[in-house]
C-alpha cells in the first residue's frame, strides 16, 4: 500500500474510489482500520482516503512529538501529494478535535467536517481519567494490552477485532503516549464561531459522557448540524450503516 515520505516521517495511506475526496482521522492507538466500513461503502460514490497518524500502525515512529498541529500539517502534505486541493473531513473521537485544528489553520482546504463522537476539548473528569490512564498504560509499553481492550471494544466482529487488534499492536508506544498527551491537552473551544464551514455532528444517544460535547460543538459552531444515532460511542464500527448514510446526504448537499 501507498507509503507518502513527509519531513521526518513516512505516513501510510490508502486512497479508495473516485469523486469528492474525505479524508477520515482515527483517535489513538487504534488506526485506519477503524474506517473499514466506511472504505468499502463511500468509497463507491467518493474518494476516500484513510492514513495512520505517525507511530501508529503502519506508520513508523517520528522523532517529531505528536501533535494536533502536526497532524494536520501531515494532512495537508498528503492532500498536495494526492493532488487534492480540497476534501471534507472526518473524524472519529479525538480524530474529531484534529477535524477542527485542521478548519482552524488550512481553512483554504476543506470542503467542510464531519465529527463523530468528538469534542473540542476534554472537560469531563470521566474521560479526562480514561484518557489519562490509557496515556500511562502506552508510556509504560502496554501497547498490546491496551490495544486488545480498544479494539475489542471498537468491534463489531470477531474479523474487524482481529484486524484492528494487529494493527494497533504495530504502533510505536511513544508516539501513542504523545498523541494521548495533546488530546488532554487541546482545546479550541473559544475558536468554534471562527469555523464557518458546514459541519455533521454525529453523535450516540448512549454515549452520555459526550452529550455535553455534542450541545457544546452544536451551540458554537455557526453552520452545523447535529444527528444521533441509537448506539455508544463506537459508531464508524458498530452503527457504520447509519453512520455512511449521513455522511452520504451531508456530503450531496454540501459538495
Amino acid at each position: 500500500m501507498p507509503i507518502l515520505t513527509t519531513v521526518g516521517s513516512g505516513l501510510f495511506y490508502t486512497a479508495h474510489g473516485e469523486g469528492t475526496p474525505i479524508l477520515f482521522i482515527h483517535p489513538p492507538l487504534i488506526t485506519s482500520a477503524n474506517f473499514a466500513y466506511q472504505v468499502k461503502e463511500l468509497s463507491k460514490k467518493f474518494k476516500v482516503i484513510t492514513f495512520d497518524i505517525r507511530g501508529h500502525g503502519r506508520s513508523p515512529y517520528s522523532k517529531e512529538p505528536v501533535t494536533y498541529r502536526l497532524i494536520a500539517d501531515d494532512m495537508k502534505h498528503l492532500l498536495d501529494n494526492l493532488g487534492i486541493e480540497k476534501a471534507f473531513l472526518c473524524g472519529y473521537s479525538t480524530g474529531g478535535s484534529i477535524v477542527l485544528e485542521f478548519l482552524l489553520t488550512y481553512a483554504n482546504r476543506a470542503l467542510g467536517g464531519i465529527i463523530v463522537s468528538g469534542m473540542s476539548e476534554i472537560r469531563d473528569g470521566y474521560n479526562e481519567k480514561r484518557i489519562s490512564v490509557a496515556r500511562l498504560l502506552s508510556k509504560t509499553g502496554a501497547v498490546s494490552l491496551l490495544g486488545l481492550a480498544v479494539s475489542w471494544g471498537n468491534s463489531d466482529t470477531i474479523e474487524i477485532f482481529k484486524n484492528m487488534f494487529r494493527e494497533a499492536r504495530k504502533g510505536d508506544k511513544r508516539n501513542i503516549e504523545q498523541y494521548y498527551q495533546s488530546s488532554l491537552e487541546y482545546n479550541c473551544t473559544n475558536q468554534l464561531k471562527n469555523i464557518d464551514f458546514p459541519i455533521l455532528l454525529i453523535f450516540g444517544e448512549k454515549d452520555k459522557s459526550f452529550l455535553s460535547y455534542a450541545k457544546q460543538l452544536h451551540e458554537n459552531l455557526p453552520n452545523n448540524e447535529l444527528k444521533f444515532i441509537d448506539q455508544k460511542h463506537q459508531i464508524p464500527t458498530k452503527s457504520a450503516n447509519d453512520l455512511n448514510q449521513f455522511i452520504d446526504g451531508f456530503i450531496m448537499a454540501h459538495k
